[in-house]
């Protein structure tokens, strides 16, 4: 069976394999959030994105694989509530923007910034830092396949950007969307979000006037 993206609390992941790395989404917790497990295919080693909730789910899923990096998105909660399990679990160092490091009740052992890189094994993600949501909110790139393909946690979802509590905040976040993300990627680019099922650029690229028009 091919990949959907479209999984459910309490179902099976979703898989699928891309040039140098395996992906597999993962449904958890009481606001259904996505976690994503990605294997270098030559090493073996991964790195989590988003230990939302769950743990036991998500150590699991890990089983012997060696994650040797987990990334926070951002600072808020249901992004974070295995954490500290699953870091304990694995030993993995931990990454997130240093603005919302404090927030995060496990320390933040690499900090990144836009345009620096996470790695496991030969896979390389890039960090775009996308301000709104929260303000250190961040998407990771990974360019070594026929297309691009983006997690963006809550700053992209299909339908439009994740919520923002300001007009100011709304701005910034569509300010970068657009400048980091839509004006730099190609409408192939696979969205893998924070919530929901996944969606492409190319999907979401013709309704950008609509979202700044209704100001969320």
């Amino acid at each position: 069976m091919s990949y959907t993206g479209n999984v459910t609390v309490g179902g099976p992941p979703d898989s699928r394999e891309l040039p140098g790395l395996s992906v597999t989404k993962l449904a958890v917790g009481p606001m259904d959030n996505n976690a994503y497990l990605l294997r270098d295919l030559r090493t073996g080693e991964a790195l989590l994105i988003d230990a939302a909730a769950e743990a036991d789910r998500l150590i699991e899923l890990i089983g012997d694989t060696p994650v040797v990096r987990i990334v926070t998105t951002h600072k808020h909660a249901d992004h974070w509530q295995a954490l500290a399990e699953v870091q304990a679990a694995t030993g993995a160092a931990v990454a997130a923007h240093p603005i919302d490091a404090e927030e995060i009740p496990v320390t933040v052992t690499e900090p990144v910034e836009h345009g620096d890189t996470v790695r496991a094994g030969d896979i390389e993600l890039t960090v775009i830092h996308l301000r709104g949501h929260t303000p250190g909110s961040i998407a990771l790139r990974y360019d070594a396949a026929a297309e691009p393909h983006l997690f963006t946690g809550d700053s992209l979802f299909p339908g439009g950007p994740g919520k923002t509590t300001s007009a100011a905040d709304f701005t910034s976040l569509m300010k970068d969307l657009e400048q980091r993300v839509f004006d730099q990627l190609p409408d192939p680019t696979w969205v893998y979000p924070g919530h929901g099922n996944d969606t492409t650029l190319g999907a979401e690229r013709p309704h950008i006037p609509e979202w700044r028009a209704r100001g969320w």
